[in-house]
């Protein structure tokens, strides 16, 4: 569909209305001469022979021509879906001890990893990508990059470490999305955190002051909960419960805009990545195409002029 971005020259098509009223009122006022000329046969001796109708023909091209001159100051546009090239996903990993799970196989962090590189590689090549990992405290492993090589050795040499600060996972991403290249416009890049995590956050800033940070900065929080209630762990000798928790997980993602997901699979937690990437993939943009408007006005001045030197000898 088309649009225009500056409609206000459309007013220019109120003089070139009125030209063409003058035009009509000047063949008016020519025929009404030539009645009132007495001697029709003298008439017929100095006024050469016109080609009829066709004589209209290039005035009302010319006409035609400003008004899709008019049409081209205007501006139109069409809406078209392009990449955004400063796009950016954090993908913020939960590394705490919990990930040693074996309730999916062959552990909650394997699967994981697999599922994120496989992510990464099958995201659009103009999309930024960055990872941070959280335990006890939490990092930006990898700054937002197009290196996707980069990023999938980032993933593949994640180590465990104890605790797990939910909350400081969604600050470091902020952080990191402040580290996109600026662009001039002064604003943040279009950006999305999916954080996976499995467990209670035990350390660091709350889940809920990371949702307030993560909404007034304008970047959604997508979550996935990884694992079962089932899962355990084996800690000095002792199996420890590893529940995963639910209501903190969909609550920073309702609270942000993000999307909420339960992945028990590898399988499911893949689904769940690409889901991710298809709802990132583009955005509208107008596409201006005045060009093509101003390129037809000249084919019709142009066609104009040389129907006129035809059929009259002189240009219109």
């Amino acid at each position: 569909m088309i649009r225009l971005l500056e409609p206000a020259w459309l007013l220019g098509l109120i003089p070139v209305a009125a030209l063409a009223g003058v035009y009509v009122w000047a063949q008016y006022a020519r025929r009404r001469t030539a009645v009132r000329f007495a001697n029709t046969a003298l008439l017929a001796k100095l006024v050469p022979r016109l080609p009829g109708w066709r004589r209209h023909i290039p005035a009302g091209l010319v006409v035609m021509s400003l008004a899709v001159l008019v049409g081209g100051m205007a501006r139109p546009a069409v809406d078209v879906q392009q990449p955004q090239e400063r796009a950016t996903v954090i993908l913020a990993i939960d590394v705490s001890l919990s990930m040693m799970a074996t309730d999916v196989d062959p552990t909650r962090i394997d699967a994981a990893k697999s599922a994120a590189a496989d992510f990464v590689s099958e995201l659009p090549e103009q999309y930024n990508v960055g990872l941070v990992s959280f335990a006890g405290y939490a990092s930006v492993t990898v700054p937002p990059t197009k290196d996707r090589g980069q990023v999938a050795t980032a993933i593949q040499g994640l180590n465990l470490a104890e605790a797990t600060a939910t909350g400081d996972a969604v600050f470091a991403s902020l952080q990191a999305v402040q580290q996109v290249p600026a662009d001039g416009s002064g604003e943040l890049p279009p950006a999305r955190v999916l954080l996976l995590s499995d467990g209670y956050r035990t350390a660091g800033r709350s889940v809920g002051e990371a949702a307030e940070a993560a909404a007034a900065a304008e970047v959604p929080v997508s979550t996935v909960a990884f694992g079962t209630d089932e899962g355990v762990i084996e800690l000095d000798g002792q199996l420890v419960s590893v529940p995963i928790d639910r209501e903190a997980l969909a609550g920073l993602a309702d609270e942000t805009e993000g999307e909420y997901y339960e992945a028990v699979t590898a399988d499911q937690l893949r689904d769940v990545y690409q889901d991710m990437g298809s709802s990132l993939g583009e955005r509208i943009i107008a596409r201006d195409i005045s060009q093509w408007f101003i390129g037809t006005a000249l084919i019709l001045l142009f066609t104009a002029a040389g129907l006129s030197l035809a059929w009259t000898s002189r240009v219109p």
